[in-house]
């Protein structure tokens, strides 16, 4: 089955950068899109970033556009997420995602990694 497995979170200043990482398996990880979600606690999941199979197409949310950078590695079956500029209302679990395509609605995600804790602090 698909599992997808994120590291790299941690506690970082305002300012600071953080790389995530999310190793797939179990899928044929060129045929899909990938994405970064984050929830903050007590607040709804939100979209951050997606990359498309090829890695040629990629869309931001507002608040992280300029700051993140979202890439992929088809040969290692990993997907990245850069951040840059790090804010404390980055502060969030952030989750990586499977889908068909690169859009930013949470429906179109089929499978969930278990999440990695990034905490801002200012």
């Amino acid at each position: 089955q698909v599992q997808l497995v994120e590291s790299g979170g941690g506690l970082v200043q305002a300012g600071g950068s953080l790389r995530l990482s999310c190793a797939a398996s179990g899928l044929t990880f060129s045929n899909y899109a990938m994405a970064w979600f984050r929830q903050a606690p007590g607040k709804e999941r939100e979209f951050v970033a997606t990359i498309n199979w090829s890695g040629g197409y990629t869309v931001y949310a507002d608040s992280v556009k300029g700051r993140f950078t979202i890439t992929r590695d088809n040969a290692k079956n990993m997907v990245y997420l850069q951040m840059n500029s790090l804010k404390p209302e980055d502060t969030a679990v952030y989750y990586c995602a499977k889908g068909r395509t690169a859009v930013k609605t949470t429906r179109d995600y089929d499978s969930w990694g278990q999440g990695t804790q990034v905490t801002v602090s200012s």
